[in-house]
This record gives C-alpha cells, sequence and structure tokens, in this order.
C-alpha cells in the first residue's frame, strides 16, 4: 500500500508544479494524450526498487507531451536508483553518467524533461511534513521508449513523473519501503485557470 504525500515542486527557471495524483477528469483538462503504445516485452528487470517489470504481450501506452507546467500542474514522484547497475538503466542522458543514491538527482517525462533543455536545472520539492528537497534533473524518465535492456524492461514511464533517487526521497523523510508510486494528493482548484 503507497502512502500519500503532498509535495510541491518548484522548477527554479519555470512555472512551479504542483505534484498530485492524476485523476481522470483532471487529465483531459491538461490535454496531453497518450500518443500510441508500445508491445511489451519480458527481460532482466531489476526489481530493486518496487520497479514495474514489462510482460510479454502487454501493451505499455506512450506520450510524446507532459501536461503544460502551471502553478497547479500534475505529478507523481517515483523512486529511481541512478547508480551504476542500478533499476535506472543506463547512464544519464544528460552527462552520460551513474550517480549514486546519495545524490540529489531527479528525472523528469519526456514532455517536462523538453529534449534535455531541463538538464541541469534544479528543482525544489516541498513535503506535506514541510521538508524541502532541492534535487537536479540529470536524465529523462521515457515516455516514449521501454520493455528493453536500454530502459531496465520497465514500461514507458506516465507523462506526469518526478523520478526522485532514494537520497531526494530521504531528504523529504519519505519511506522508500512505501512502494515505487508515491500518489500526491491534489489541490481542488482547476488546473486551467488563470494560466496566461
Amino acid at each position: 500500500m503507497a502512502i500519500t504525500y503532498a509535495l510541491l515542486l518548484l522548477l527554479t527557471t519555470t512555472l512551479p508544479l504542483l505534484l498530485t495524483t492524476t485523476f481522470p477528469h483532471r487529465a483531459l483538462l491538461q490535454t496531453c494524450q497518450p500518443s500510441g503504445s508500445i508491445p511489451g516485452e519480458s527481460g532482466s528487470c531489476s526489481t530493486e526498487n518496487d520497479s514495474e517489470c514489462c510482460e510479454d504481450g502487454r501493451r505499455y501506452r506512450t506520450f510524446a507531451c507532459s501536461p503544460r507546467v502551471t502553478g497547479t500542474t500534475r505529478a507523481s514522484l517515483t523512486l529511481n536508483s541512478f547508480a551504476d547497475g542500478g533499476d535506472g538503466g543506463g547512464a544519464s542522458s544528460c552527462d552520460e553518467k551513474f550517480h549514486p543514491d546519495s545524490q540529489m538527482v531527479v528525472a523528469l517525462s519526456t514532455g517536462w524533461f523538453s529534449r534535455g533543455r531541463r538538464c541541469g536545472k534544479r528543482v525544489l520539492i516541498r513535503a506535506a511534513n514541510g521538508r524541502t528537497a532541492t534535487a537536479t534533473v540529470v536524465d529523462e524518465c521515457d515516455s516514449m521508449h521501454g520493455c528493453d535492456d536500454e530502459h531496465n524492461f520497465e514500461p514507458p514511464c506516465a507523462n506526469n513523473i518526478v523520478d526522485g533517487s532514494p537520497a531526494v526521497w530521504k531528504a523529504l523523510g519519505l519511506d522508500t519501503d512505501d512502494g515505487v508510486w508515491c500518489p500526491l494528493p491534489g489541490p481542488t482548484r482547476d488546473p486551467t485557470r488563470g494560466i496566461a
């Protein structure tokens, strides 16, 4: 059973981004719909952080976009090891390096990663318990590809993922044993209102 947390993610070079659970009616308001699907292929999948592994014959949705970044954009925090041999697959795409679990780093869904334009940008994450953590964007949580060796035989990421290292979770006081997905309760206001 996943424990829920409220987090606020502020991209220091963009508008704020509120992390929350995706509800179907909210997803429709954000206009980022699936762009297709890929067939599942099982393989040597590390389940180090309770990673979901692809299943042969199952289809997985892909996304070429992420919800527009506003003050109330919805997202989910997931747990990922960026270390060599960790469940993150290959080296980080921003710097072609692995990062120890003690380093404050994140990966963003394909749309938010914006073809690498967010590489090296710092994000501020604030938990409901009052703790904050600042992490550096070092990788893409690929929403278009998956179920192969490069992606640890995991499905493509959803379109609203901030994939944090164990150090991020620790700094926020979140228990990494609570599960990979950390659904985050959302605001009551419509995320499409007040957007310029």
